[in-house]
């Protein structure tokens, strides 16, 4: 990679794990986001999407000197749209500083025209006075008069010329709104050697990232090299598996909720070919603006896709997709594949794999540990279990829409598994706003209690970001409260169908009915906060 020397409003292209090199803009941060200790990098704004990152410099190239490289390896229809963000940008750039320049010149010329006009007036007057000094003496009233009038005559076109310097720089100058607008064409780069678009690998000796997160208010990306690691702070669009290559069978996509949607704008960004149904149909306009298909009904959709995956909230709606009206059983027939990403109970799972496989289809169940902004990330954690050759097939579906993914087996064991994963987390939150409203009673600070959390064993993304919810007093749903407690309701009953005790998460499902019960259900599972308050 070359080294490179960039300075804030140079254009660049950004390397973001799994995705091919993005052009952006080197931008100030937001004034509450600290810059990530350890190696060099700038804060970037990228083009054509909402996207904005810390990018360490060893990931970033300049935007003119590897635009015709970049072009001729990625013809994603998103990559395009990018590049020509940019060149907009750029054009409208150049058409201001022309402006800018034209009114310098316009201005310059006013400026010397006015000089000119001061000057003759001058010699003119030089001229009138070497006259009069040549004729015989008049009186001495008529002397003062003439002096008296060429006075005046001065007195008149001096004020005249300074009107002229003046009247241009007022003309010439930008509004000010337009200040921020202007950027230099081309990034101030001091080359060491000449790069090539294969230099965007990652450095010698730093294996592919493993992924930490932090909470910050707004999408945001960190990498920064630590031991070996790369730790990203919520990267948007982000992943780690280098670049994919979208299988070329046709995908569907039903529910377009807060899982959904994220993992629907993933597929669309890694060139997939995505078809959408959502019951209401309003959430698929953003969708069809980014290149998906509409379909009408989640039955035309099975019957033109070849996999369909689907993902809603609960056991019964999960059902009624499949079985009800114009629902995906209709769409079934031998060799469509379907994949349910609905976190639900085993038997449900069991019920739904059952009849897709009866009328010829291909099942895999494959729910989702993450949150709204991890899905926006495309940084979730699949579990599947069923056809092992679907999961295979769905290689670079669940690539675009998450950092692994883990294949369990038979039917009913991802349910299973999820639901244990989400029973530990709903137990874990309700138990950090125990915690902090047990500081507060006592009189301690609730923000010293988080700092001394985040230095301990128990320091996590999970942790800070649910915790900076609670003290900001922000409860805007990243993960419902009322799905959370719908898994622990799942999860006992789970333990309850092999004897199993599940106390701790029975005592947090009744903390997060008692939230219910405020009113809390569609607020974050962080709103958890306010049973113990009320």
């Amino acid at each position: 990679m070359a080294a490179v020397s960039l300075r804030l409003g140079d254009l660049v292209w950004g390397k973001l794990g799994r995705y091919p090199p993005w052009p952006g803009k080197i931008v100030n941060p937001p004034k509450d986001l600290k810059k990530p200790r350890g190696k060099k990098c700038f804060f970037v704004k990228f083009f054509g999407t909402e996207d904005h990152a810390w990018i360490k410099v060893e990931q970033l190239k300049p935007y003119h000197a590897h635009k015709e490289e970049m072009i001729k390896i990625n013809k994603g229809k998103r990559f395009q749209q990018a590049v020509d963000a940019v060149e907009e940008f750029l054009k409208k750039a150049k058409g201001k500083d022309q402006a800018s320049s034209h009114n310098s010149t316009e201005e310059k010329n006013r400026r010397n025209s006015s000089e000119e006009r001061g000057k003759q007036s001058a010699g003119e007057e030089k001229r009138k006075a070497g006259l009069s000094e040549g004729k015989q003496k008049r009186s001495t009233g008529e002397g003062k008069k003439r002096a008296s009038s060429v006075s005046s005559e001065r007195g008149s076109k001096w004020p005249l010329k300074r009107a002229l310097d003046q009247s241009p720089r007022k003309r010439g100058r930008p509004p000010k709104d337009e200040k921020d607008l202007t950027i230099p064409e081309s990034s101030t780069v001091k080359r060491v050697m000449t790069g090539t678009v294969a230099g965007f690998k990652w450095p010698p000796g730093v294996s592919e990232p493993a992924v930490c997160y932090q909470a910050i208010t707004k999408k945001l990306k960190v990498c920064e090299e630590e031991t070996g690691s790369t730790s990203i702070q919520a990267a948007d669009s982000t992943a780690v598996n280098g670049s994919i290559t979208p299988t070329d069978k046709k995908i569907g996509f039903l529910g377009l909720g807060l899982m959904g949607s994220g993992i629907v704008s993933n597929l669309l960004k890694m060139g997939h070919t995505v078809t959408v149904w959502n019951r209401t149909a309003e959430k698929c306009d953003l969708f069809i603006q980014e290149g998906a298909r509409l379909g009408r009904t989640p039955a035309e959709v099975v019957s033109t896709c070849d996999i369909t995956f689907a993902c809603v909230s609960d056991p019964k709606a999960a059902k009624d997709l499949v079985l009800g009206p114009s629902g995906v059983l209709q769409g079934i027939r031998p060799g469509k594949c379907y994949v349910d990403m609905s976190t639900v109970d085993a038997d449900t799972v069991t019920e739904l794999a059952q009849v897709i496989v009866s009328r010829g289809g291909r099942f895999l169940e494959a729910p989702v540990s993450g949150s709204q902004q991890l899905s926006n990330d495309g940084m979730l954690v699949i579990l599947a279990a069923g056809d092992r050759g679907l999961y295979e097939d769905c290689s670079s579906c669940f690539q675009a829409m998450g950092k692994t993914s883990f294949f369990l087996g038979e039917v009913g064991n991802a349910a299973k598994m999820m639901l244990i994963v989400n029973m530990v987390q709903g137990s874990f939150m309700a138990t950090i706003a125990e915690g902090l409203t047990l500081a507060q009673v006592t009189g301690q600070s609730q923000q010293t209690l988080l700092d001394i959390l985040n230095q301990g064993q128990l320091a996590s993304i999970f942790l800070d970001q649910k915790c900076q919810n609670i003290l900001q007093g922000n409860f805007k749903p990243d993960f419902y409260l009322k799905y959370i407690q719908k898994d622990l309701r799942l999860a006992i009953a789970l333990g309850d169908s092999v004897n199993h005790p599940t106390p701790m998460a029975a005592a947090a499902n009744e903390v997060y009915k008692r939230a219910k019960a405020l009113d809390q259900s569609d607020n974050d599972m962080s709103a958890v906060y306010r049973a113990y308050i009320h």
